[in-house]
């Protein structure tokens, strides 16, 4: 049995200060150097999924490896995601390879247009991921990189996400 809608979304912890920063999964950005946590939720915020990477790659090259690490044996049937997943190679690889349907608005860019309104509509429980993403910045260790290595700082993540798990059964 397949779920319906999924939620997909990275969010960038990055340090306020200066300092060095160290370890794995650690990348510039524009503001220094941070880790994304990506994760998938459900229509209720729950957390599905989560993984940790550096701040270099794009998200839509980090898609697959967090349905890889995902809680369930079952895999959406649809992910929403914003508009930086909008790439007509990687709707056809999730709809080949897992057999998901990829929802993201078009970028301001895109000559060709290919999302109709109605499966688009779904986009409007965007907001679901957002409030997963608020709830995991209530742990100030999430917030803040404070471990070296990546395996601790991705077990921190997903302590924060039993957490949340916890406190809606």
């Amino acid at each position: 049995m397949r779920a319906g809608n999924w939620n997909w979304r990275r969010a960038l912890s990055t340090p306020p200060s200066r300092g060095k920063k160290g370890g794995l999964a650690v990348g510039p950005t524009k503001r220094g150097k941070g880790t994304k946590i990506l994760a998938i939720c459900t229509d209720h915020s729950l957390p599905v999924a989560v993984g940790i990477q550096s701040a270099s790659p794009h998200e839509s090259q980090l898609v697959e490896e967090v349905l890889g690490q995902s809680f369930l044996d079952e895999l959406p049937e649809r992910l929403i995601g914003d508009a930086a997943y909008d790439s007509d190679p990687l709707d056809d690889y999730l709809l080949e390879t897992y057999d998901i349907e990829l929802i993201a608005p078009h970028k301001c860019n895109r000559k060709r247009l290919t999302q109709d309104g109605r499966p688009f509509r779904r986009y409007r429980r965007r907001w679901c991921v957002e409030r997963l993403f608020a709830w995991l910045h209530w742990f100030r260790r999430l917030v803040i990189r404070w471990e070296y290595h990546a395996e601790n700082f991705l077990g921190m993540v997903q302590l924060g996400c039993i957490k949340i798990m916890l406190r809606h059964i």
